[in-house]
């Protein structure tokens, strides 16, 4: 099936089997590698990206199902002026680690501010609940999203 939908402001179209996500249509058919292939579950967030405006587990939506609507994925959020103020606060703060999480949790950073631009601490881990990192206990993750609330 052909899947037509925009990515990063870019109107792109494909052909998609019936059962492929959207996370492996991003990265096979449109060659958009930032958004990271872990446990295919939902359970990990490395995956994450905005689907008309709101934070999804790209694995857990099937390509088709994003025909006609909007996608972000982290290669979307640089501008022509350099990184976004979520990268560049991640990279500041030295939360990049191994870098397998870091897309997801720079997406789910830019959904979390855009709705709540100072949030608590608790709101942070809130939103952030649904993506796993194994290198960090998280504080340099909380660090890089403070920076980024202040930015």
């Amino acid at each position: 099936m052909r899947v037509e939908l925009t990515v990063n402001g870019e109107r792109r179209q494909g052909d998609a089997w019936g059962g492929q996500s959207l996370l492996s249509f991003l990265r096979d058919r449109l060659e958009l590698p930032g958004s990271k292939n872990a446990c295919e579950q939902g359970e990990c967030g490395s995956c994450s990206v905005l689907l008309d405006g709101v934070l999804v587990c790209s694995c857990l939506v099937l390509a088709a199902q994003a025909h006609g609507h909007d996608v972000v994925t982290v290669e979307g959020l640089a501008g022509d002026d350099g990184l976004h103020a979520v990268q560049e606060a991640f990279v500041a703060a030295g939360a990049v680690q191994c870098g397998f999480c870091t897309p997801g949790l720079v997406v789910a950073t830019v959904a979390l501010l855009e709705r709540s631009p100072s949030p608590t601490d608790d709101e942070i881990r809130e939103a952030l609940s649904g993506n796993l990192c194994r290198c960090t206990g998280y504080a340099k993750v909380f660090d890089a999203v403070r920076r980024a609330a202040e930015a």
